[in-house]
């Protein structure tokens, strides 16, 4: 089940004027073939009955997991850390212990839903990206690594996985890294960042938000060196 919409677009191909139906909520506990649909893009098609031009739209869609208990709201390009959306929070005012987030790419919506199924904490595992990807820069020589994605876990291996876009050409690097670094991560995640688990609202949880998280925490651990510096 869905809720969705007609609108009326331009064919970028041959300018005509053709219908397009654009989703705007999707709950995959009520469809059971939505998810696939969306993973692979499907869902933003679009093809003019014209002239066949294809293309992907670009539009926000909330995706609603009512079973793993978390929403996904994709909202191309958006820069804002947090969305309080008055009439989507009264819609839902019944659900509690919901994780929200806002992503402005595709690609950082799937890598969401990847984490939450897998029952992750989304925060945790930012920070433990953050972390994996200094190291992958110094073991390639200082090279650029900004964009990186969960894309594997496997608690039997003890193991998850990131793949990250190196230097200019953004060439796919994959590094496998221990569970426990997880657990550290997750560690000062408790400390560090109680309070933006009770923020309201939908909030964007990306490697900038936990660059701020890991300033704090080392911070305090300067500050803990001061003083017992100071004490001795």
């Amino acid at each position: 089940m869905s809720d969705k919409v007609i609108k009326a677009i331009v064919c970028p191909g041959c300018g005509e004027l053709s219908k397009a139906e654009i989703h705007t909520s999707i709950n995959p506990a009520r469809d059971k073939t939505i998810r696939k649909r969306v993973l692979d893009g499907e869902l933003f098609d679009f093809r003019c009955p014209s002239c066949g031009y294809t293309a992907k739209l670009n539009y926000p869609l909330l995706y609603n997991d009512m079973k793993n208990r978390f929403m996904v709201y994709l909202i191309p390009k958006i820069d804002r850390f947090q969305l309080c959306d008055n009439e989507l929070e009264n819609k839902y005012s019944n659900l509690r212990n919901i994780n929200k987030r806002i992503v402005p790419t595709f690609n950082a919506f799937k890598e969401k839903l990847f984490i939450f199924e897998s029952g992750l904490d989304d925060m945790a595992v930012e920070l433990t990206k953050l972390a994996i990807s200094q190291t992958v820069s110094k073991k390639l020589g200082n090279i650029e690594v900004n964009e990186g994605y969960l894309s594997m876990y496997d608690r039997e291996t003890n193991t998850m996985g990131f793949t990250y876009f190196t230097g200019k050409d953004k060439e796919p690097y994959v590094q496998t890294a221990r569970l426990e670094i997880y657990g550290k991560s997750k560690g000062i995640i408790d400390k560090f960042a109680y309070k933006d688990k009770k923020l309201i609202g939908f909030i964007k949880i990306d490697r900038e938000w936990a660059e701020n998280v890991l300033y704090r925490y080392k911070h305090f651990r300067h500050m803990e060196k001061v003083r017992k510096l100071n004490e001795d």
